[in-house]
């Protein structure tokens, strides 16, 4: 597990640009172009001067000892003089390195850090242009989770699935994990019979006899988007560009659940221009995927979570769509950039929900935003240089990068720059800005010449309104943050005061409310709610029973507040069967506010704990501990 970094190897992230064409052939595969770059403080690899273009992989998934064994040839064009190519790795077993003409290949592998993992060095030869590593997965490798068949839906097959970001892709490929340099790849898979693989790349839709598939993505994506999934997996087609894959016990409730997403790529193409990766399909994922969801390209990984039955929650399959323009199509080059990817998304993914569904059900989602970013500031400090966008993560953890600040604070700019622009001359520079980086690598220096160049120094009352490098270089929120009237909250503000005021629950007028009106309710409930109170809730909107996620997560922190007691046996439920972090680490915070909660919260950790990934168990290990 991951403790405090202790020292860092400076690495290289290249900053990408230049537009780059399909891969049809490895050999003629275009050169990534001689670029720029910017310190990536959490890559030890020479990307800079290997210039990797792309990797073969040739693998199988071996469940008996929950390991990846096989080799990844790496294609390279090496600067003139360039004695070593650099990969990233962390605790991978490396059997042997060979040259194109299948000689043995020196190499060495460098020190371990508990951050970065170890640097694997291989001598160059002269003309050297292909390296095959041949390598296992480590007992540490913190982006493969294992199921077994009881941790699945299904009950009858084990599953893998895995999640490289930020800086996992290493623990399972060595490479250069890094998100500023890009490089295609294809893919050979053996899993057992009778299950399926996937990727983040062109797919099967079905099985096959012997479980060998073979996968290729002609895009070049940086290493933490390439993502593997192997299980027993269906799949159900919504249009000829969209489709749902899920454990064939839930594929039916995760298809009328997401019968929409054909739909939401048009709204979103009509906005910010042609999706360009091919397919969007969703593949619902068993409950241990701590995420809500990941944009892999072509494959978006998602958290069974969102499946309540009604389509409450499809903002997150918004926002993962969003990705496929922003973060994946242009993406940060370091993660001290990581507002480029997240804030940008946020925004669009609240223009898709604004189409679909209304200027008033969005401005809830602008609101609650806010709220985050006030919660977070609030948590950090308002003077910490980690409420700037920019981040500063030299000797530190790029995790530390997902907080509301890189998704929240970042897209309020976003609307600022709307607001003061005017929405058509904002999606006119937006749709130009992906046109003209798409397959690109930027950074926060480069977009803010971008946009002044492109915008607002057409305007110099614009750029003073906004005043970008106070949000992008300054603490907490800006004197200008953007507001957005929210009329449904007003209203459910009024609920809350008769309910302080002795309403009962029948009382109250909720007809019709959504999902992000009972969270808002919930989150201006006083910390006293008596017992009875609780009883009365329960008895006329059976929360303790909801298959709303988002809503049973509220209702069990106000349970565990109240010492609600009825709610428990759900509770543990709930703890035991989801695996998303957004509801584990706040309820087990809960739970760790008394000593009885704490001691309940241990004893269903321990149940629990192999149900959840990596990621999940060192977060949840530091708050139990």
């Amino acid at each position: 597990m991951k403790k405090p970094i202790l020292a860092i190897s400076l690495g290289v992230a290249l900053f990408a640009f230049g537009c780059q064409s399909k891969v049809d052939k490895k050999e003629d595969a275009q050169e990534t172009p001689k670029q720029e770059f910017a310190i990536d403080w959490h890559s030890k690899s020479n990307s800079l001067e290997i210039n990797p273009q792309h990797v073969s992989l040739d693998i199988e998934v071996d469940f008996d000892n929950q390991q990846i064994v096989g080799s990844s040839k790496w294609f390279l064009k090496p600067e003139e003089g360039t004695e070593k190519a650099i990969f990233d790795t962390y605790q991978l077993q490396i059997d042997s390195i060979l040259y194109a003409d299948g000689s043995k290949a020196p190499f060495k592998i460098g020190s371990h850090d508990e951050i970065l993992g170890a640097a694997l060095e291989v001598d160059l030869q002269e003309d050297t242009e292909e390296l095959t590593i041949y390598y296992k997965t480590g007992e540490d490798a913190t982006a493969l989770l294992w199921l077994t068949p009881e941790q699945t839906f299904g009950k009858e097959a084990p599953y893998l699935f895995t999640q490289g970001e930020s800086i996992y892709t290493r623990t399972w490929i060595p490479s250069p994990d890094g998100p500023g340099y890009r490089f295609s790849y294809d893919a050979k898979v053996k899993v057992p019979e009778g299950l399926l693989a996937l990727m983040s790349a062109e797919n099967p839709q079905k099985k096959n006899a012997d479980g060998v598939y073979t996968f290729k993505m002609d895009e070049k994506i940086p290493a933490y988007l390439i993502a593997l999934a192997v299980g027993d997996i269906a799949f159900k087609a919504v249009d000829e560009r969209t489709g749902v894959y899920a454990e064939p016990s839930i594929l039916d409730k995760a298809y009328n659940e997401l019968d929409g997403i054909g739909q939401m790529v048009h709204t979103a193409e009509e906005m910010y221009g042609d999706y360009r990766w091919g397919r969007f399909d969703v593949l619902i994922l068993p409950s241990g995927f701590p995420m809500g969801g990941m944009e892999n390209p072509r494959l978006t990984f998602a958290t069974p979570t969102i499946l309540a039955g009604d389509k409450s929650l499809l903002n997150l399959i918004a926002h993962e769509l969003a990705h496929s323009w922003s973060g994946n199509l242009v993406t940060g080059a370091t993660w001290d950039d990581f507002w480029l990817n997240e804030g940008f998304t946020a925004y669009i993914e609240r223009r898709i929900t604004e189409a679909e569904h209304g200027a008033e059900y969005t401005a809830m989602l602008w609101d609650l935003a806010e709220r985050k970013v006030d919660d977070t500031v609030e948590k950090i400090g308002e003077n910490s240089k980690d409420t700037w966008l920019k981040m500063d993560l030299k000797d530190r953890d790029p995790d530390l990068v997902f907080t509301r600040i890189a998704y929240d604070k970042a897209s309020a700019l976003l609307l600022l720059i709307e607001q003061t622009v005017g929405r058509e001359t904002w999606d006119n520079f937006l749709r130009k800005y992906f046109d003209e980086h798409a397959f690109e690598s930027m950074d926060s220096e480069r977009f803010i010449e971008y946009l002044n160049v492109n915008l607002l120094d057409e305007n110099e009352e614009w750029k003073k309104t906004i005043d970008i490098d106070a949000w992008v270089y300054g603490p907490a929120k800006p004197a200008n943050y953007p507001t957005v009237k929210n009329t449904r909250f007003e209203k459910v503000d009024q609920q809350v005061s008769a309910f302080k005021e002795g309403a009962s629950a029948s009382a109250l007028e909720t007809k019709n409310w959504s999902t992000h009106e009972w969270l808002h309710f919930m989150a201006e409930l006083p910390e006293e709610v008596s017992l009875e109170q609780m009883q009365d809730f329960d008895k006329v909107y059976d929360f303790t029973n909801t298959e709303n996620s988002e809503i049973a997560s509220a209702w069990f922190i106000q349970s565990i507040k109240s010492e609600y007691k009825t709610a428990y046996p759900k509770l543990e439920e709930f703890l035991y069967e989801v695996g998303r972090g957004k509801f584990l680490y706040p309820l087990y915070e809960e739970l760790a506010r008394t000593e009885d909660g704490k001691k309940m919260g241990q004893e269903i950790y321990e149940e629990a704990r192999p149900n959840y990934h990596p990621i999940a168990q060192r977060n949840i290990d530091a708050i139990l501990n």
